[in-house]
This record gives structure tokens, sequence and C-alpha cells, in this order.
């Protein structure tokens, strides 16, 4: 043990948010001396054992670090390096083609420390759906409280002033409980995007079968653009009218009574004979003589 480690014992420890958890009590060493986890007397709940690396000494308070929280910045750690790496061999690859052979090795290490991390990635999103269930109830107790003090307040059973104390304690849970669960959405989000990143890495998106229809169906004759004119809409708007076109009918002709109805047959023709021709001759010729 360290000086520094030995100062911890006796110290008030809090969680990150401020909340008060207990007091060190004492640590367990290993064969080197080095500290595997400090005994802290959390009063009712007895003495819990936690993990030295969650703990971190600041001037006279012991800070508590949930577990979820180291395992996720030691996870988006480690993928954010590999992934870095990947990206850094696949540049040396494509520079120098001899050492693909060589770069190989390394490549399949690299893939392999990914499926590991993806197995980890598992468990600690596990771990994050488990610990925002229980947020969820804190959040459900404390507002609980609340509304029990204010019932209590109102029945004229509990003082305004010890209602506003139950109201600020609860108000400060509330907040922590907000607070983690937006740091836990963070960190959720962080990992998708890291997911994202590994699978444009390892599975880059294939051509798409339209473009490369195209481009292998092109040639190095330039086609001919055949421009079809179409005629202009008329710039004049069409004006409709909505009012009816009103047409004057003629007057059906009433049909005739039986009374009225006559028929009209036509003369026969009066035919020219010889005789006739010669009657006629005479008159014209004694009225010629008698005219002289």
């Amino acid at each position: 043990m360290t000086h520094d480690d030995i100062e911890i014992i006796g110290k008030n420890v809090k969680d990150m948010y401020g909340t008060f958890m207990g007091k060190v009590a004492g640590t367990i060493t290993d064969i080197d001396g080095s500290i595997q986890s400090v005994g802290i007397d959390c009063g009712a709940q007895g003495l819990q054992q936690i993990q030295y690396e969650q703990l971190v000494a600041q001037n006279d308070v012991v800070i508590y670090i949930p577990k979820w929280r180291l395992d996720s910045q030691r996870l988006i750690r480690e993928k954010q390096l590999t992934l870095r790496r990947l990206k850094a061999l696949i540049d040396i690859v494509s520079e120098n083609d001899d050492m693909k052979s060589d770069a190989e090795i390394i490549h399949q290490k690299y893939k392999s420390k990914l499926v590991e991390l993806d197995e980890t990635e598992g468990e600690i999103k596990a771990k994050l759906e488990a610990r925002l269930t229980e947020l969820d109830e804190q959040m459900k107790s404390a507002k609980m409280l609340v509304f029990d003090a204010k019932v209590q307040f109102k029945s004229n059973e509990i003082s305004e002033a010890t209602f506003e104390t139950v109201k600020s304690c609860t108000n400060e849970v509330i907040e922590h409980v907000n607070h983690e669960v937006a740091e836990i959405a963070n960190v959720k989000s962080r990992i998708a995007d890291l997911e994202l990143e590994v699978q444009e890495l390892t599975n880059p998106p294939q051509q798409n079968i339209q473009e490369s229809a195209v481009t292998y169906l092109e040639t190095s004759e330039p086609q001919q653009v055949v421009q079809t004119i179409l005629p202009e809409a008329p710039t004049e708007p069409i004006t409709t009218t909505s009012e009816p076109i009103e047409v004057e009918a003629a007057p059906m002709p009433e049909p005739p009574s039986e009374s009225e109805v006559t028929f009209a047959f036509p003369e026969p023709p009066q035919q020219v004979t010889q005789e006739t021709t010669k009657d006629d001759n005479d008159n014209d010729w004694l009225a010629r003589m008698e005219a002289q």
C-alpha cells in the first residue's frame, strides 16, 4: 500500500452526484500489496466491498464511480483504438500492394479483437438496461414520497417546513436519476455509432446494380440526343363561364285537324296533236288576211 492509498481510510464516500454513501472502513490487498477492494460502511446496508478502481480520492472525500460507466468507457476506448488501427492498416496496404500478404495476419488479429469486443458490448448493454430499470424504480419511489408528504401536509399531519424538506430531498434524488439516465442514453448512442463504423469498415457497400449496368452499357461513341419540342401551353388563361347557355326552342307546329286536310292533285298535261296545230295555223292565216 502506498501512502496515498492509506489516506482513503476513514474518509466519507459519495457518488458522482454528491449523495452520501458511507465511510471507508478498510482495504483488502493482494500479495504484492496492491489494493483489490475497499470496504465501505453503508450503515443499515452493512459493509460493502467495492472494487478499488471504482473509487477516486478527491481531497477529503472519496468519489464512487458506477461499474457500468467504467466498463462502457473501456469498451468505447478499445473499440475506437481498434478501428483506427484497422483504417491505418488498410491505408498502408492501398499505398503498397506488396505488403498485403504481411498485413493479412495483423488484419485477422484486429478482426478477432472486434469480435471479442462485440461480446463484451452485449454484456454491457444488458447492464445498462438493468440499471435503467433500477433508476425507473427509484424515480417512482421518489415521486411517491413527495405525493404522500403532500397528502400528510394537506391533512395537517406534518408542517409546511417538513413538507418542503421532503420535497427538497426528493428533488435531489430525481435530479440525480435524470442525470444518470441521460448519461446512459449518451453512452448507448456512442456505442451505436461505433457499431456503424465497424459495419462500414468490415462490410464495404456494394456498387449499385443499376449504376454498374449503366457503366457497362456506356460506349465511347457520343450518343445523339434527340430533343423533343413540345407545344407551348397557352399563356392566356382560358376562362369558362359557369352560367348555362339559353337556347330558344322553336315551337313545334300543331298537327292539322282532319277538316283542314285538302288533297291537291296535279292537272293532266295537255297533249299536242296535229289537229290542234293545224287549227292554230289556219286561225293565224285568217287573222293576217283580214288585217291586209
